[in-house]
């Protein structure tokens, strides 16, 4: 399970946190990590862009409490190709995936002036979490009902299904505020994928087979 968080703007979202997590489907969590990128961070002009930039000062905090470790995102790209490796992992998941894929392979090819396009290991499925909510969730009145009783709605009162809403109804803490940093988020995250394996442990939440 991974976990971006961007500056620049939301159609060319460049990296600057990089969280995330070996988990199996049952939510179990065999190693984690978290990663401020170099390359971006320290780009002061670049994050001033970082939706959530007023939380720069913690993220120097974390560095230096060790909570979070400062590296090049090529460093950070083969780490995660070992990890890959390591356990033989062939499905990455994220919720809306394809922002993170996308703000993943952008951030590559920007640092490295398209010489390297790809951040995902050749071969992984890209699995989405956020799919599998729509499925999940949309069949469920108890979810209806939730979203209308609190206003989680869209303009044209379609239910909502952002991670911190999907896990406040999951975990029955309606005041839960998602931290809206990498690693954090992934630890939500995987509580929404184990939730949907448990209803249904042949959902598909693929993109995509291969790269495309």
């Amino acid at each position: 399970m991974i976990d971006t968080e961007t500056t620049n703007s939301l159609d060319d979202p460049i990296v600057y946190d990089v969280g995330f997590a070996v988990v199996d489907c049952a939510g179990t969590v065999y190693e984690k990590h978290s990663y401020v990128i170099a390359d971006v961070f320290l780009d002061s002009a670049l994050m001033e862009f970082a939706y959530f930039k007023d939380k720069i000062p913690q993220y120097w905090a974390d560095i230096k409490s060790g909570k979070r470790i400062l590296r090049r995102f090529k460093t950070v790209k083969m780490i995660f190709a070992d990890v890959c490796k390591q356990y033989g992992i062939t499905k990455v998941f994220a919720h809306n995936a394809r922002f993170d894929y996308r703000s993943l392979n952008l951030t590559q090819r920007w640092l490295t002036s398209s010489k390297f396009r790809y951040f995902f290991p050749y071969g992984v499925e890209i699995w989405d979490t956020l799919k599998m909510s729509r499925k999940i969730f949309g069949q469920m009145p108890e979810y209806d009902n939730f979203c209308w009783e609190h206003d989680y709605l869209t303009k044209r009162l379609a239910k909502r299904y952002t991670a911190e809403i999907i896990y406040r109804f999951i975990s029955g803490n309606n005041e839960f505020e998602e931290s809206h940093t990498g690693l954090e988020d992934v630890l939500i995250e995987k509580e929404i994928a184990r939730y949907c394996f448990a209803k249904e442990p042949d959902i598909d939440g693929t993109l995509w087979s291969k790269r495309v």
